[in-house]
């Protein structure tokens, strides 16, 4: 009796040692990325897993027990050369686990954390490994290696429009300055500053001179599944002396002034140049200087004021400001029913003084600047849950 009485025991402690049952889950993979902060070691896992970690020394030693899981990965494969990590063991320990060890150069700083699965990754056990010792050489930089993601990566896709274009020229200034122009040279420019950020993509309603009609601007914003839109103009007022940067959005109703609703009513019919058969919008008049979007769009107006407040703050910095607040009118151009949307008059081109400003390179990039800083702004307040900016700060979360 007292060796069946022992049996149960033991066979009630590996039942418990096991909570999901026979099938463990497996170690199947382990891959290396670094920088001159840290280097990281990233463990695919085929299911959850519970797990420990405590340093020896003398000599230097990293202890990772993972339990309940078996291990499937070969260590043999990583690139150790040049890091803290002089080597990696690995084998069974206790009753169903298995242990990892890291034989370390010299004592590090761990930060370690478990992701679930998320877009096509399954789960992983990541370690952070800080080295504690000054660096005797020069400070590592990135391999030719193939570069390990443990995030979705998505880019944040903004589409800029350049106004007008082609037999459009848009405002033209006492000088013959063409609106057209100024515009495409700014929307170029940002364009390039936002293909040079980690985390944004952006593409272009024209690169060049040509016409593009309204509703075509809005259908490409759609194409490319945008997170925002942003359409560039540099328009003529009624009044010379009126100058400075303003930002527009689409309103749900009338426009909030005269300026606001002027300037609608002469972008939406600079489309008249078009072809009608192209704008022709079901249940609704052909002619867009009228149109005005249904009630539905609250939620993408609502995004669209707090994206045209930032971009207005960071205009603020560069040139004189129209208005100080974000205004709102029937502009067709930004009809976009889920993409956030927004117009710039980065001057009044009818405007002497704002008309020799713009047709500058150094203000163009000023502007172009500016208006950067302040999609970054709003992305970084409000990143797209599936996209690089959102992984990074998950990141800065879990470290903290």
């Amino acid at each position: 009796m007292h060796r069946r009485h022992l049996l149960y025991l033991i066979l009630a402690s590996t039942a418990f040692a096991f909570p999901f049952g026979v099938s463990a889950t497996q170690i199947r993979n382990a891959r290396l990325w670094r920088s001159d902060e840290k280097l990281r070691l990233v463990f695919d896992l085929s299911g959850p897993v519970r797990y420990k970690t405590f340093t020896l020394s003398s000599p230097e030693r990293l202890i990772v027990d993972v339990s309940g899981a078996n291990l499937s990965a070969d260590f043999s494969q990583l690139a150790l050369n040049g890091t803290v990590i002089r080597s990696i063991r690995s084998g069974p320990f206790g009753q169903g686990d298995t242990r990892i060890v890291l034989d370390l150069s010299n004592p590090v700083l761990l930060n370690s954390f478990l992701l679930a699965p998320q877009n096509g990754q399954s789960h992983r056990l990541v370690l952070d490994l800080v080295s504690t010792k000054a660096p005797q050489t020069a400070p590592m930089v990135p391999r030719e290696t193939p570069r390990i993601d443990v995030h979705p990566k998505r880019d944040i896709i903004v589409v800029v429009d350049p106004g007008h274009g082609g037999k459009d020229p848009g405002a033209v200034g006492a000088k013959g300055e063409r609106e057209k122009d100024v515009v495409l040279s700014i929307a170029q420019l940002l364009a390039k500053r936002l293909k040079k950020e980690k985390g944004f993509d952006v593409k272009l309603v024209r690169n060049d001179d040509f016409f593009v009609p309204l509703r075509k601007r809005v259908e490409i914003a759609r194409q490319h599944k945008a997170d925002m839109f942003i359409s560039v103009h540099a328009d003529a007022a009624p009044r010379l002396t009126a100058s400075g940067a303003s930002v527009y959005c689409l309103s749900e109703g009338g426009a909030t002034s005269a300026t606001a609703r002027f300037m609608a009513q002469r972008e939406n019919g600079a489309d008249l140049l078009g072809a009608t058969s192209l704008l022709n919008l079901k249940d609704k008049d052909p002619m867009l200087a009228g149109v005005i979007l249904d009630m539905s769009m609250n939620a993408t107006i609502a995004a669209s004021l707090q994206l045209g407040n930032t971009v207005l703050g960071s205009l603020a910095g560069i040139t004189t400001l129209h208005q100080k607040r974000v205004e709102q009118a029937g502009f067709a151009v930004l009809k976009s029913p889920d993409v956030p949307s927004i117009l710039v008059e980065t001057g009044f081109i009818s405007n002497v003084r704002d008309s020799q400003r713009l047709v500058t390179a150094r203000h163009q990039k000023a502007v172009a600047d500016g208006l950067f800083e302040g999609l970054q702004r709003y992305f970084e307040r409000n990143p797209p849950i599936d996209s690089y900016l959102a992984w990074q700060q998950e990141q800065k979360t879990a470290r903290v």
